[in-house]
C-alpha cells in the first residue's frame, strides 16, 4: 500500500471508531468519509461495505480479548465468581461502541458474517474460561460456550439499548451465572 493510501486507511479507521462510538454502528459512512477528509470513493475502495470497516475497527478489540480472559482466569474465588468476572469482562469487551453488543451477538455462530473471525476469538477466550470450569465440574451438564456468549450478549444488548450502567447489569449476569453453575 502506498504511504498516502495507508494514511487514508488509518485515518478512516480512526474516525470511524469515533463516529461509531458517538452514533452507533449505523452511522453514515458519508459522515465518516467527510470527517476523515476523504471522498466516499476512497472510503469504499478501502472498505467495500460497512462490515469490512467494522472488522478493521475491531482488530484492536481482538487484541484485548486474550488479556481479558487471562484476567478472569486469574480471578480467585468460587466457580461462580470466576464466571461472573468473565461475564463482566465480556460485557465490557462487546460494549465499547453503541450498537456493538447486538452486532457482535448476532454474528456469533453465523458463518457468513464478515466479523465472524473476530467473534471466534471471543468464543475461544470464553472456551478457556468454560474449559476450566468444566475441568472443575462446576458447570451444569450441556452448557455450551455459544449459549453463554449469546446469553451474556443479550444482557449487554439490553444494557446498551436502555442505558443500564454496570451496577444494573451485574444482577442480570448473576442470574445467568446461577443458571449455568452447579
Amino acid at each position: 500500500m502506498r504511504a498516502d493510501a495507508k494514511r487514508n486507511y488509518d485515518r478512516i479507521v480512526e474516525v470511524a471508531r469515533e463516529v461509531f462510538r458517538e452514533q452507533g454502528y449505523d452511522a453514515s459512512l458519508d459522515e465518516v468519509a467527510r470527517r476523515a477528509g476523504v471522498g466516499p470513493g476512497t472510503l469504499y475502495r478501502h472498505f467495500p461495505n460497512r462490515d469490512a470497516l467494522l472488522d478493521a475497527i475491531m482488530q484492536s478489540w481482538v487484541d484485548r480479548v486474550d488479556e481479558a480472559a487471562d484476567k478472569a482466569l486469574a480471578h480467585e474465588g468460587s466457580p461462580s465468581d470466576l464466571l461472573l468476572a468473565w461475564c463482566e469482562e465480556y460485557v465490557r469487551l462487546i460494549s465499547l461502541h453503541k450498537g456493538g453488543p447486538a452486532k457482535i451477538t448476532a454474528a456469533m455462530g453465523d458463518p457468513s458474517s464478515p466479523i465472524l473471525t473476530k467473534c471466534q476469538v471471543l468464543v475461544r477466550a470464553s472456551d478457556r474460561v468454560m474449559d476450566r470450569l468444566r475441568e472443575e465440574g462446576a458447570l451444569k451438564d450441556g452448557v455450551e460456550t455459544l449459549q453463554l456468549t449469546r446469553l451474556v450478549g443479550g444482557v449487554a444488548t439490553v444494557a446498551d439499548q436502555s442505558g443500564l450502567d454496570e451496577a444494573a447489569v451485574r444482577p442480570l449476569l448473576e442470574v445467568v451465572v446461577a443458571g449455568l453453575v452447579r
